[in-house]
This record gives C-alpha cells, sequence and structure tokens, in this order.
C-alpha cells in the first residue's frame, strides 16, 4: 500500500508566483516516488488571475486540486479549508510565495519517517524583511512564550509536515479564531524542528504588513492564552488594595496635618476604591465573556465557492488514537519493518 501525502498551499493573490510553484512543487514529488501526492492550492479570495492558473494546473496535472473560497480568509482560514479536504497519511502546510522552500519538504519526510508526528520548520534566518518586521517576530515569540507557558517553540513556523492523527485532532477543534500554528503545538504528539533559512518572497508584493501582523499575533496569543484576561483582575485588585491603603493614609494625614479642603481625603479614596471594584468585577466577567465569546457566533471558518479537480473516492476512515501509523503499516507491508 503506497502512503499518500498531501500538501495545503493557501495562496492570496500570487499569481506571480504559482507557475514556480508548481514546477517546484512538481519536482518535490517526482523525486519521492515512494510516494503519492496530493496537492491543496487553497484560493483565498484573490482578485488577479490566481484561480485561472490553479485550474489550468489541475487539468495538466491530476496530483494537484483547487479549493476557490467565496472571499479572504486569512492565512488561518485556508489551512483550515485545506484541512479538511486533505486524505493524505500526513500533510504539509505552506505558503505560496516560496518564502517556505518546498524542497525542505523531503528533510520534512525524513523526520516523519523516524517517528515524529509534527515536523516544523524553524526559521533561523529572514532575508528580505525590514527591522520592524524582524523586532515584531522576535516581540512575538517573547510575548507568546510568556504568555502561554512556551506553548509555541520559539521561531516555529506555519511550514510543517503533520501526522493523520495531529491533522485529525485540529479538524476536532472547531473553534472560530483560528490559529493553526497554536493548535498544532497544541495538540502536542512527538514533535521536532527542522532549521530553514527563509528566502524573500519570489515574486509579487507581499501581504504581511505590519500592523495586520501585529492583530494576527495577538489574536493568536489571545486564542491560547487566558494570561491577559487574569490581568485585569490582579489590575482590580491592585487598585482595590490602593484604594485601601489610601483610606489609611489620608485619615492619618487629616488627623496630623489637615487636608486641602474638607472631604479631599475622602473623594480621592472613594474614586480609586470605585475604580478597583469595577475593573476587578470586569475582570471576573472577562473570564467568562473571553471563553464564550469567539464560540457562540458559530460562524463558519470558510466558505466554498467552487472545487477544481475534486476528489471523487472517499478517504478511508482513521481514528486519531491508531496505534500503528501509516508509515508503520507501509513499512510492514514492503518487507523493511518486521
Amino acid at each position: 500500500m503506497q502512503v499518500t501525502v498531501s500538501v495545503v498551499v493557501p495562496a492570496f493573490n500570487e499569481e506571480a508566483c504559482l507557475p514556480e510553484l508548481f514546477r517546484r512543487l512538481e519536482a518535490v514529488f517526482d523525486a519521492e516516488p515512494d510516494y503519492s501526492w496530493e496537492c491543496w492550492i487553497v484560493e483565498n479570495g484573490s482578485t488577479d488571475n490566481s484561480w485561472s492558473l490553479i485550474g489550468a494546473q489541475t487539468r495538466r496535472d491530476e496530483r494537484f486540486h483547487g479549493i476557490q473560497l467565496s472571499r479572504n480568509f486569512r492565512m488561518d482560514g485556508g489551512l483550515t479549508a485545506g484541512l479538511d479536504f486533505v486524505s493524505g497519511d500526513a500533510c504539509v502546510l505552506m505558503t505560496a510565495d516560496l518564502q517556505d522552500p518546498p524542497e525542505l519538504i523531503h528533510d520534512f519526510l525524513r523526520r516523519w519517517e523516524e517517528g515524529y508526528e509534527n515536523v516544523y520548520g524553524v526559521v533561523s534566518d529572514r532575508k528580505g524583511i525590514s527591522r520592524l518586521r524582524a523586532f515584531n517576530s522576535r516581540m512575538f515569540y517573547r510575548l507568546a512564550g510568556l504568555l502561554t507557558g512556551d506553548l509555541l517553540p520559539a521561531n516555529a513556523s506555519d511550514f510543517r509536515l503533520i501526522d493523520r492523527r495531529v491533522y485529525l485532532a485540529i479538524r476536532q477543534m472547531e473553534e472560530r479564531n483560528r490559529f493553526v500554528r497554536g493548535l498544532s503545538a497544541w495538540v502536542g504528539f512527538r514533535s521536532i524542528g527542522v532549521p530553514m533559512s527563509r528566502p524573500p518572497r519570489y515574486a509579487g508584493e507581499s501581504k504581511a504588513h505590519s500592523l495586520p501582523v501585529v492583530g494576527l499575533a495577538i489574536r493568536g496569543i489571545l486564542a491560547h492564552s487566558t494570561v491577559p484576561l487574569r490581568l485585569i483582575t490582579v489590575v482590580g485588585f491592585i487598585l482595590s488594595l490602593s484604594a485601601l491603603l489610601g483610606v489609611v493614609f489620608f485619615s492619618i494625614v487629616w488627623f496630623t496635618r489637615g487636608v486641602p479642603f474638607a472631604g479631599f481625603g475622602t473623594l480621592v479614596s472613594i474614586l480609586f476604591l470605585g475604580f478597583g471594584i469595577l475593573t476587578l468585577m470586569l475582570g471576573v466577567l472577562s473570564e467568562y465573556l473571553g471563553l464564550i465569546y469567539d464560540e457562540v457566533k458559530r460562524r463558519p471558518n470558510f466558505l466554498v465557492r467552487e472545487i477544481a479537480n475534486p476528489i471523487k473516492s472517499v478517504p478511508r476512515p482513521v481514528e486519531v488514537s491508531d496505534s500503528q501509523s501509516p508509515l508503520e503499516t507501509m513499512k510492514v507491508i514492503d518487507g523493511s519493518h518486521q
């Protein structure tokens, strides 16, 4: 039985990169004849010629498939859409701008063959980015590590190979505020990082502008940490304690030196105390609101407009708790593993 590896590539206005992406992916597929390949290109609400190029590629090479979303659902929405369609024994997640070198898939496969179930790229060098982007990346990983208990490995990329067990586990999580990189880390399994140098964008314009990237980082951290909510409660407690100490202090001052005007200390203390208690109550409410807010709307993470070269066969059901991986099964069948 030949093992299938799926590839998911979200693409948003990437018509300048897609031909080269297809060429390099084909070379990777051809260089790994022991595996069967399926590649899902997720057209993520593009306004250029991306969908036409994807359609032409699916007609030329049956290993390629296309998903056109109804609008742009951001990077994580595109990854989520692709993961819902794949049927491989492992899945590679990557970007379409070729800053994730397709040739690194060979190294990912070798680690997967060693038994690792979550093989991710660790960016050791970022080329062609501004100092502000580099600073933002460093700050994101520091804050993410601090607020999530080091859940997210430093400099870990979305570019990764995940075992079928891993992506089936991610599929089960239907939360609306998606951060696939964080979900891949949260599910656990046997993981390893592979160092990679991130080259400059192959062609076209970068969509990773500072403000959207900062917004994505904030959402990603908040989706995997309740520490900011707890800080609200801590601030409320500190203000309440300050108000209590203020009452004591101004009472002493009133008895020893007098006050600028009658009721001065009382007004200041009441203001501190009122704001402290109010913030404390808001903190408690925020603990609950933070847990339910993203779920109550229950909007889909993506909407599909069209599919190019759909897979007609229904993938075999596999549970997350399978005791033997597809790779191990293949080794038993071909006689390479006793």
